[in-house]
């Protein structure tokens, strides 16, 4: 075996612990029986050709063990094979791997073409991350928002107050809203007295998800791992609040986008904010968008600030921070360490 090839399968194996500790022992298995498929010259071999020369960081960079799983999840959703559906229905990894076995050569063209895109999960619980963040602005600033959105996928986080959340003790957002949302919460509670109001949203993505498309919608879900149905279901209630709100995302590269969307208006806080995406943009984008934003928020006033609010891994340490840098001033602020998934936020704030 090449050393190539063996990045794959350690990219494989290394995504299957990290499925299972992320709380999908179901995909943990099904990545393990991939792994052990390629090396028997099975049919995975053939769908995960393109990238077999990527090296580990590679792996991950394109996320290729989680477009092989979204593949399989997204033909059980659509109803087209039976035996793959009934064995998702049932949660039976032995059945699924059988069932997807087949379809990998019977669909084959279909996984391939679902592959060429990269995923894009837009986890909802990713606001109970974020919003103690537009908490602390609204907070300090004291101006209605406007809040602008990049790599948004299909737009479920730019919705973030109008869902309900609670945050240890303490709680904030419309009591009867569809959206709700919990998570292991450590430290202090944001400021959730802070007056809130939202003047304006826009958002934008490479490849944005159609919502109003319903194989879209599907591909959208796909990419939430069938065993954890908790996120299935709340995925499914934000969906519903974007389509009844109009939440659009534009198409558009995030640098270009920002410089033409993002500007200042006196008496309100501009709120540029992403997540989970800085990985994804090569180096020479980070560096543009870092510079735009730089210029942006030296432009700032106290009458029109902006704030940069993100949800990243910083650098190569693996964990995952949400971070802000609030102008006039810009100081960078770490305000919290948060699980990928929203599982669990440990506060620190402003």
């Amino acid at each position: 075996m090449s050393d190539d090839v063996s990045d794959l399968i350690r990219g494989l194996r290394l995504q299957a612990m990290a499925c299972r500790g992320l709380g999908s022992p179901l995909n943990g298995d099904l990545l393990e029986r991939a792994a052990d498929d390629w090396l028997a010259g099975g049919p995975v071999r053939a769908l995960l050709e393109p990238w077999a020369g990527l090296d580990l960081k590679g792996q991950f960079d394109t996320a290729v063990a989680l477009r092989l799983i979204g593949a399989w999840h997204e033909l059980a959703l659509s109803g087209e094979d039976e035996a793959v559906s009934r064995a998702y229905d049932r949660l039976d990894v032995g059945m699924i791997w059988s069932a997807v076995q087949t379809a990998m050569v019977s669909h084959r063209d279909r996984f391939a073409a679902f592959m060429t895109h990269e995923p894009q999960t837009n986890e909802v619980r990713r606001s109970i991350c974020l919003v103690g963040g537009f908490l602390e602005i609204a907070e300090a600033t004291r101006l209605p928002l406007r809040c602008f959105e990049i790599a948004a996928s299909a737009g479920l986080n730019l919705s973030w107050d109008r869902y309900r959340y609670r945050l240890g003790e303490a709680t904030w957002g419309d009591p009867g809203a569809s959206v709700s949302m919990d998570t292991d919460w450590t430290g202090p509670a944001p400021p959730v007295g802070a007056t809130v109001e939202v003047v304006e949203r826009a958002a934008c993505d490479r490849r944005p998800t159609n919502l109003k498309d319903p194989n879209e919608r599907r591909r959208l879900m796909a990419y939430i791992w069938a065993d954890q149905t908790e996120r299935l279901a709340r995925a499914r209630a934000a969906i519903e609040v974007a389509l009844s709100n109009g939440v659009e995302v534009e198409s558009a590269d995030a640098v270009a986008w920002t410089g033409e969307r993002v500007t200042l208006r006196p008496g309100t806080t501009t709120v540029l904010y992403h997540s989970v995406f800085w990985q994804y943009m090569p180096p020479e984008s980070q560096a543009a968008l870092e510079q735009l934003i730089g210029e942006i928020g030296a432009a700032a006033s106290a009458d029109a600030p902006f704030a940069w609010l993100r949800m990243e891994p910083p650098g190569s340490v693996p964990r995952m921070d949400v971070s802000l840098r609030l102008w006039p001033g810009g100081e960078e602020r770490v305000l919290a360490e948060v699980h990928p998934h929203g599982a669990h936020v440990h506060w620190a704030g402003a």
